[in-house]
């Protein structure tokens, strides 16, 4: 599997990637990545390139990666190049009426890429009182939910569990079931 994770500095790309790894791991897969391209601080533009399994590079290509699990629907659109055809994209959404673009919608179609919107924003307000530091993991759930060849919920949610901070385990735990049950619900 190759993802490519998306956001902005400060929502939790590199815990999303350990996720990822320490599941790999646990099944005995190679893992190869790249933690971070772009501006890493607040605010700016974060990539991270993600592998598992028999992978030399640690670089995604363009056109190859499985998954995009974007934390900004801006950032998302804008790598969406990375994604294969008939690949998943597993999207934070702000604003829905951008999927409404003609343009975007024919290359998604074309492309047979689906599309695994959630509105992370407004679950999180709804459901965590607006703490948004849990998107990475609401988002983990939802690609999860999505069935996209990702990890387990089950597997992920052990992965989490291990490497959360103590005081963040049960706001994780609620908020990965949360990701996962609106995918799913779909």
């Amino acid at each position: 599997m190759q993802y490519i994770i998306v956001g902005i500095g400060g929502q939790g790309i590199l815990f999303a990637g350990k996720v990822l790894g320490a599941v790999a791991l646990e099944k005995k897969q190679r893992v190869t990545g790249s933690e971070v391209h772009g501006m890493a601080q607040r605010g700016g533009s974060v990539i991270s390139h993600f592998k598992t399994g028999d992978f030399i590079s640690p670089l995604v290509r363009a056109g190859e990666a499985d998954v995009l699990l974007a934390f900004d629907q801006n950032e998302g659109i804008r790598n969406l190049h990375f994604l294969r055809e008939g690949g998943a994209f597993v999207v934070n959404v702000h604003d829905r009426s951008a999927f409404d673009n003609l343009k975007l919608k024919e290359f998604l179609e074309e492309r047979r890429i689906s599309l695994f919107p959630l509105e992370g924003y407004s679950l999180l307000k709804e459901h965590m009182g607006g703490n948004f530091l849990f998107l990475n993991v609401l988002l983990m759930g939802a690609m999860s939910g999505a069935g996209v060849g990702a990890p387990s919920l089950e597997d992920t949610a052990a992965a989490v569990k291990t490497l959360s901070p103590a005081k963040f385990e049960d706001a994780n735990m609620k908020v990965l079931k949360l990701g996962y049950e609106a995918v799913v619900k779909k």
